[in-house]
């Protein structure tokens, strides 16, 4: 069976947003890599900020501290369900949901004072035509920041079910491994300057964190909405899972 895919890859195709699963599967590491993109933006009050691939809002809620009452977050997702979402989790005024293509965002040139993307250009079909719209939409000298997944190895969490699943559907083996598209930091460092950005920093960086257990990390995969993962391994044919046992200790999450 093949998944049907929403835009954005996140959500199967006319499911709402859950934002749990999202937060379980996603955002727990996610959330670890913030500040460093948040900081790497130079964000600071009364700052515009477009938040590409906002999701469920992860990035956004810790921006809008760091803009304060003066400044704005805009939310930029070309997943609308993910929007709701966003847009229910945060509940301020100062975070504007906008339904955008990366690759092709609505606003004027130089409109914004900072660019963040909290992984989500390794998903775009053309990442560096996302950067040079990254660049259009920002004012001169002012910086945008990107968080991307590393390789395989590096996050595990992500990696050994891509590779797993990869053996009984080798034909959608690219979309399983789509998270760790943007893993070579010369490629990726070269897309930027490409796309017109200069003094380009790219750093890899390594957070943990520890998974108490098998349900508590199966969990989320089960509801097979969040990511292009969970929703191949809900729609194939599979038999009954047998042991459910075990315990993880700290993973290691580089990205």
């Amino acid at each position: 069976m093949q998944a049907s895919f929403a835009p954005g890859l996140h959500i199967a195709a006319g499911q709402a947003a859950n934002v749990l699963a999202y937060d379980g599967w996603v955002g727990r590491w996610s959330r670890l890599f913030v500040p460093a993109v948040i900081s790497a933006a130079e964000i600071a009050p009364g700052h515009r900020v477009l938040d590409v691939s906002t999701g469920t809002g992860e990035a956004a809620l810790m921006a809008l501290p760091a803009v304060s009452a003066s400044g704005a977050v805009i939310g930029a997702d070309i997943a609308t369900a993910m929007l709701v979402g966003a847009r229910d989790r945060l509940a301020d005024p100062l975070f504007y949901p906008v339904a955008a293509d990366g690759q092709a965002l609505p606003f004027m040139n130089g409109a914004f004072d900072a660019v963040i993307c909290q992984p989500g250009l390794q998903f775009f079909p053309d990442p560096a035509r996302g950067l040079m719209e990254f660049c259009r939409v920002l004012k001169p000298g002012c910086r945008a920041a990107v968080c991307v997944i590393s390789s395989p190895d590096r996050a595990p969490m992500f990696g050994v079910l891509a590779d797993v699943l990869s053996r009984f559907v080798p034909e959608q083996r690219d979309l399983l491994h789509l998270s760790f598209a943007l893993a070579d930091a010369n490629r990726l460092e070269g897309m930027f300057v490409s796309a017109g950005f200069h003094e380009v920093r790219v750093e890899r960086m390594q957070r943990e964190d520890a998974v108490a257990s098998y349900d508590e990390y199966w969990a989320p995969i089960e509801t097979g909405m969040m990511g292009s993962q969970p929703q191949i391994y809900v729609a194939r044919d599979r038999s009954p899972r047998s042991a459910r046992g075990g315990k993880f200790a700290a993973v290691t999450v580089p990205i």
